[in-house]
């Protein structure tokens, strides 16, 4: 029989979550390592020591819950995601995955089921890299993708640093940033963040891997002048060289593949005034496909459109690749559990490739690992606008929940619970 969670306190403790930097539109601004990240933190660690769990925080922040199994020897299974949001982002994101991993536990509590493997839930440091940069950022040192004293040392627009910030907090914990032991997989459940679950009328999503993405910055510098009496012949504006960078971006995909995707999503214009010539501009970029190859060709396509732009425009530039993440494809062991969960449940799923970066690739160098998608209304997500309703995050959190307690080894429950 499948393991029954609890629909109406799953769903109160969504919305429990959902207050602690909650914006005024129903999203959430709980930026990492803010005072509202501390708070989200606190809570959490509360209600994993109301069910009975482990707690310990690494020295990155990461957060981990774990409930002992049945064999002293076995290997973990893993089970998470984050609590930190983009600014003015949505509810669900990767909340989600961190409510729905205390629920399941909660739940083989009430049923008691003891499973052979123990159960670790996890709350990533700084997923979304909005503040700090690189996305990713608390699994990927826990992973050895990165360097902790670099990541350690990276500052936020105030020249905050990430380790001051994380000590203010009360969350630089004692343990090493490393996984202590080996894991038997990782489970993680996200809302889709994109149109297809929708689309195609399913209930839930069986991920079969991560699209690769390079993330990077360009920098132009030009001349700062007055934008009355100098001449458009004499100018070296940086912006315009941007602004070029910009549509390109937008191209690029259009001429690669099916699945690529480019944005520039931020820029920084110095000195931003109506009647002075632009001579310093920033630009983000990012570009996104499961072909790691196609990826390689857009990063040096937007390099080959920079170098262009500034030539055209007269101006000095210079870039910096700051996130490069190769396309991730997830372990049979852990696919096949999340699509025998939903098919044991009854729910109407598909294969989905994620078209979002998540933890889990960086836990996919550590152990098998798989993911669960719940359905994004209309694709929405990073905005307040972004919705999944509860009856989908329900059957999402269930098929989670059963695929994490077969992988765990689980045992009978008791007459009593079963009756």
């Amino acid at each position: 029989m499948p393991l029954r969670l609890d629909r109406e306190r799953f769903v109160a403790t969504m919305e429990e979550q959902a207050r602690i930097g909650a914006t005024e539109a129903g999203g959430l601004h709980r930026l990492a390592l803010s005072d509202e990240d501390k708070e989200v933190r606190d809570w959490f660690t509360e209600r994993m020591e109301d069910a009975g769990l482990a707690v310990r925080v690494d020295e990155f922040g990461n957060m981990f819950g774990r409930r002992e199994g049945t064999n002293p020897d076995a290997n973990p299974v893993l089970v998470g995601s984050h609590l930190d949001s983009q600014p003015y982002g949505g509810i669900y994101d990767g909340q989600l995955g961190v409510i729905a991993a205390l629920e399941f536990v909660r739940s083989l509590n009430d049923a008691g089921v003891e499973t052979t493997h123990p159960i670790e839930i996890v709350n990533w440091t700084n997923e979304e890299g909005s503040r700090f940069q690189p996305a990713m950022q608390g699994s990927g040192v826990w992973a050895g993708a990165q360097d902790i004293e670099t990541e350690y040392a990276k500052t936020d627009e105030d020249g905050v640093s990430f380790v001051s910030e994380l000590e203010r907090i009360g969350y630089r914990g004692d343990d090493p940033a490393e996984p202590r032991e080996e894991y038997e997989a990782y489970l993680e459940l996200h809302i889709e963040q994109g149109p297809y679950l929708e689309e195609n009328g399913k209930e839930v999503g069986v991920v079969t891997g991560i699209v690769g993405f390079t993330w990077g910055g360009l920098t132009f510098h030009g001349e700062a002048d007055h934008s009355g009496p100098t001449p458009m012949h004499y100018r070296s504006d940086a912006l315009v060289a941007a602004a070029d960078v910009i549509t390109a971006v937008r191209r690029i995909p259009g001429t690669l593949g099916e699945r690529t995707v480019g944005t520039v999503g931020y820029a920084k214009v110095h000195p931003n005034s109506i009647n002075i010539i632009p001579d310093e501009v920033t630009i983000t970029w990012g570009f996104r496909d499961p072909d790691d190859e196609i990826i390689q060709e857009a990063y040096e396509r937007v390099l080959a459109e920079a170098e262009h732009a500034a030539d055209r425009e007269g101006v000095d530039w210079e870039h910096e690749e700051r996130m490069r993440a190769p396309s991730v494809t997830f372990a049979d062991t852990c696919v096949d559990a999340v699509q025998t969960a939903a098919d044991d449940l009854g729910l109407d799923s598909m294969r989905i490739f994620s078209g979002a970066g998540h933890d889990a690739t960086h836990l996919h160098s550590v152990c098998d690992t798989g993911m669960v998608f719940a359905v994004s209304e209309n694709g929405k997500s990073h905005n307040e606008s972004e919705y999944t309703s509860w009856d989908d995050c329900y059957a999402a959190a269930s098929t989670l929940a059963e695929a994490a307690v077969n992988l765990a080894g689980r045992g009978d429950e008791p007459e009593e619970a079963a009756r």
